[in-house]
């Protein structure tokens, strides 16, 4: 994981990097020590111009930073140097004794306005003092990153709320920003585009659901068990100790088109049975005694599909079985569950129907009710 802070002030960045690596390094879930983008600050010459001085005496800046680049850092090819033969380039810097030498700097001459060398002490400050060695930057302001190795069995989501509590105790001012960045950006930018995903599914189930059996409340007696694989797809990965991640995920995906597939069958009987007349109650349960073989049948058959891949061995294994584990474990639990909630939610919608039907004869309901049953129970 890595998790980036950016802002205008280079010192801040690495106090609040710094405050957050401690942190980090406590958690039992890090594995390893905390890296840091942030490289200790190494000795340097300060040279603090005066400019108001500098302009009287007709120096321009443009000069004075030339000659510090020229003399320090050095210019390629000032002229040639030829002997016999031979052509030699000619490089113009300092001595190394002489770089970080303050009276050397100091004494470098300059001419004014009025053709009079002056030294650089005249019109400038020079000091010796400390500076970044690196200044990395992220949307055009500096930045410093922290990198975090996760322990065997450890989440990002652990990972997460260390980082969000550290940062929110030092109140980060306004102009400085932090967040994830590389792989544990696109990870958070995946569960964003997992919760749209499952929004639209759950959309679009209830559309196709609604058209088929021309109801508005059937598709959401079908749909109730969705929200209960979530939570028994969860106790099968905290159960087996795997994680959440993008193949689970797409576990999840697939339960939800297989959790409803026991409602369906068991719904649509019991229509068919109460429109050749039969009473409610015994429809329900005839259709429940009907169904139950074939929904049986296909869940063995799916979760006997699913063994070798949670069980399976060699590279890339560990993903699949994450995926394997949610199917499994999900479609087992909610098997039960479902058997039970269908036939309970759908007397009691079929209930809303008749008692909103009689009170507030609305066509839409009326109509529902009709398509609903045959005949009222007595």
């Amino acid at each position: 994981m890595t998790y980036s802070i950016a802002g205008p002030d280079l010192k801040k960045i690495a106090a609040y990097a710094d405050f957050l690596k401690n942190r980090l390094e406590e958690n039992p879930n890090v594995v390893g020590s905390v890296d840091s983008s942030a490289i200790p600050p190494k000795p340097e010459v300060h040279v603090v111009l005066d400019r108001e001085r500098a302009y009287r005496m007709g120096i321009k800046l443009e000069t004075v930073a030339g000659a510090l680049r020229t003399m320090v850092g050095g210019a390629d090819q000032v002229t040639r140097f030829k002997e016999g033969d031979e052509m030699y380039e000619v490089r113009i810097r300092l001595r190394p004794e002489d770089r970080g030498n303050v009276q050397a700097i100091s004494s470098l001459l300059f001419m004014s306005g009025a053709g009079t060398p002056i030294g650089l002490d005249t019109i400038a400050s020079v000091s010796l003092g400390f500076g970044p060695a690196q200044i990395d930057r992220t949307g055009l302001q500096r930045s410093i990153t922290v990198n975090v190795n996760l322990a065997k069995g450890a989440g990002m989501g652990d990972i997460n709320e260390i980082i969000y509590k550290a940062m929110a105790e030092q109140s980060i001012p306004p102009g400085y920003s932090c967040g994830f960045v590389g792989k544990s950006k696109e990870m958070a930018r995946t569960i964003e585009g997992f919760k749209f995903a499952f929004a639209i599914s759950a959309i679009f189930m209830y559309m196709i659901l609604a058209s088929q059996f021309e109801s508005y409340l059937h598709p959401i007696t079908i749909m109730l068990s969705l929200p209960l694989s979530l939570p028994f797809a969860l106790i099968s990965l905290l159960l087996t100790h795997q994680t959440m991640n993008v193949y689970s995920g797409l576990g999840v995906f697939m339960l939800f088109g297989i959790v409803k597939k026991n409602a369906i069958l068991q719904i649509d009987y019991m229509n068919k049975l109460r429109e050749n007349g039969m009473e409610r109650l015994k429809a329900v349960c005839e259709a429940n005694h009907a169904r139950f073989r074939p929904i049986l049948m296909t869940t063995i058959t799916l979760v006997a599909g699913m063994l070798p891949m949670a069980m399976g061995k060699g590279p890339g294994a560990a993903t699949r079985a994450s995926m394997a584990v949610v199917i499994i474990g999900g479609q087992s639990l909610c098997l039960l569950i479902t058997l039970l909630l269908t036939p309970v939610a759908y007397t009691i919608f079929d209930d809303i129907i008749a008692f909103l039907a009689w009170i507030l004869p609305a066509p839409a309901l009326a109509e529902d009710h009709q398509k609903s049953i045959e005949r009222p129970d007595e």
